[in-house]
């Protein structure tokens, strides 16, 4: 049979292929393929168009923020916060850079190995921060607050993933405890919580700024431009002296040391300006560590706590009945040795049978029932007024925050009794500051006057508070001439006296109320004095709460304005006689 093939030309018999269209296709079928690539092509390039149109219109908005946000920041600049000043120039409150530690725990790597390189750095245990650092469901977690400047610098310097710092503004107290309770404090957020600090807010803080700053690829700055500079806050100065009150401090450190009372405050004024020149509270408290004093203790007694002030009210009682004329400093008195007043009995503080004082020797010896007489002589009505002439009941107006008012009835308010425990100092309560105005209004000759501590913002003097009279010179000159008794041999506050100075001054003990009736073993003991008498330039108050060993005004505060006048006359140019 013949072979399935083909004879060649070469007359070779050659095999048949049955393949050979599969090897070698057609030209239309090239074409075809060719022309499904290129539609493909068309359809990748249409969809990518249409993407490409889509991003640029839809979301180009969303998208060229994202762009710049990631090469352009905005952040915020803290702006200082305004000093604080003594009335020299001296710094009590300054503001100082610092940052706060933050961390994403998701950019972590190593949670303990960044622990160990920040712990010395923090003041925090490795294992707290370790702890910190790998918190699941987290993006940031803060580590510290307000770290100082070089600190956050060598944290910074360490290039750790995931911690960053956020700029802030430290308060700082360059003295530490001076007048802590005067300046108060300021929040973790920049505002004031308390004193100073807090009743000024407003022209302290300043203006944050905006900071523009432009990244390269590396995330490093190459553009940092101020959009809104920072506008630092107001220097407030003020009356405060900052020597004298070091000095008052001291004294009142001594105070607690001996007596280990509930609490003291003094307070050292102008009395022809209000102008007050030391205000101290002790317990002490450190401003830059204020936890570390008890709670009560970063309250301003000066301002805030009310108290029965004792024999030292018994000064006004005098001068509103030396006004009304009703008496003289000759005047004499019968002072029995009890007084019935109502349902009470009324006794001086040393038993005396009968006898004759007078009004001037009230004073001198701090007669209770002497006077208890005098008040009588006004009348109720009459010694209402005048103790709310000398501005108890209201508050003073003072430039400090959360001023308490004092409690103090009305003559209609009385009981039968009253006129028995207030011409004496007690049934009504005042502040310190409210005394301590009251007694420059005495040593002013007659100006009731609004104490102030603030002496001038942003370099602008504040205006001298307006004063009111009410009594005349001539009384307030007689009463300081009453009042020099005190001091002298006899006074109950001889001890007191400086060799060389004329001063004036009352004592005051008062029985604290314990569970609605007087205790007969807790007391307020209290003096105020002024120098010199006959012209005074200082008005000088000591308060202290529920002294320990001793109790009477002339025993444990008079001491202590002895030692503050006789510090501060020299201090302040205050001539001897």
């Amino acid at each position: 049979g013949r072979r399935d093939g083909n004879i060649g030309s070469d007359g070779l018999q050659r095999r048949r292929n049955p393949d050979r269209r599969l090897a070698m296709p057609r030209a239309g079928t090239i074409d075809r393929r060719i022309g499904f690539l290129f539609l493909g092509f068309i359809v990748l390039l249409g969809i990518a168009l249409t993407r490409a149109a889509y991003l640029g219109t839809a979301r180009a908005g969303s998208l060229q923020h994202d762009a710049a946000s990631q090469q352009i920041t905005q952040e915020i600049v803290p702006a200082p916060r305004g000093t604080i000043t003594d009335r020299n120039g001296v710094e009590l409150a300054i503001s100082e850079s610092a940052d706060d530690v933050d961390a994403d725990p998701f950019l972590i790597k190593n949670p303990l190995a960044v622990a160990q390189q920040l712990s010395p750095l923090l003041g925090k245990p490795v294992l707290t921060l370790a702890s910190e650092l790998s918190k699941p469901h987290t993006g940031f977690v803060y580590l510290a607050h307000l770290i100082a400047a070089d600190t956050a610098a060598k944290i910074t310097k360490l290039h750790i993933d995931g911690i960053s710092m956020i700029p802030r503004v430290k308060r700082v107290y360059p003295r530490s405890w001076a007048a802590s309770q005067v300046l108060g404090s300021v929040h973790l957020n920049g505002q004031g919580s308390a004193g100073i600090e807090w009743k000024y807010n407003s022209v302290l803080q300043g203006t944050n700024g905006v900071r523009r700053i432009v990244n390269d690829a590396m995330r490093q700055p190459i553009s940092i431009d101020d959009v809104h500079p920072t506008k630092p806050g107001k220097t407030i100065r003020l009356t405060i002296d900052a020597a004298l009150q070091d000095e008052v401090e001291q004294v009142l450190v001594g105070v607690g040391a001996q007596y280990s009372p509930k609490g003291a405050t003094a307070i050292v004024m102008n009395p022809n300006t209000g102008a007050i020149l030391a205000l101290a509270n002790w317990p002490r408290v450190n401003a830059n560590d204020p936890s570390a004093a008890p709670n009560y203790a970063g309250d301003d007694r000066a301002v805030t706590y009310n108290y029965e002030p004792g024999s030292t009210f018994k000064a006004i009682t005098v001068a509103g009945a030396l006004q009304d004329g009703v008496v003289t400093p000759d005047t004499e008195l019968n002072v029995p040795s009890v007084l019935q007043v109502a349902d009470r009995q009324i006794h001086d503080a040393e038993n005396h049978g009968d006898e004759t004082l007078s009004v001037a020797q009230v004073l001198k010896i701090s007669s209770n029932i002497g006077a208890d007489e005098i008040g009588m002589k006004l009348l109720p009505q009459r010694f209402d007024y005048w103790v709310h002439r000398f501005g108890f009941g209201a508050r003073t107006g003072v430039d400090l925050p959360f001023e308490e008012q004092g409690i103090v009835l009305h003559s209609w308010q009385y009981s039968g009794s009253s006129m028995g425990n207030l011409p004496m100092g007690q049934g009504e309560s005042v502040t310190p500051i409210q005394m301590a105005t009251a007694y420059s209004a005495i040593a002013n000759g007659g100006i009731l006057r609004p104490p102030h501590v603030v002496a001038s913002i942003g370099g602008k003097t504040t205006p001298l508070p307006a004063g009111n009279r009410i009594i005349s010179q001539f009384t307030a000159g007689e009463l300081r001439d009453m009042l020099r008794g005190v001091l002298a041999d006899g006074g109950t506050a001889s001890g007191a006296a400086i060799p060389g100075y004329d001063l004036a001054g009352k004592t005051g003990t008062a029985n604290v109320v314990v569970h609605g009736s007087y205790s007969s073993s807790a007391y307020i003991a209290s003096f105020i004095g002024m120098v010199p008498a006959r012209a005074p330039q200082l008005v000088v108050e000591v308060m202290v709460d529920e002294p320990q060993g001793a109790i009477y005004g002339g025993s444990v505060a008079a001491p202590a304005f002895q030692k503050i006048v006789g510090w501060a006359v020299p201090y302040l140019g205050i001539s001897p006689n």
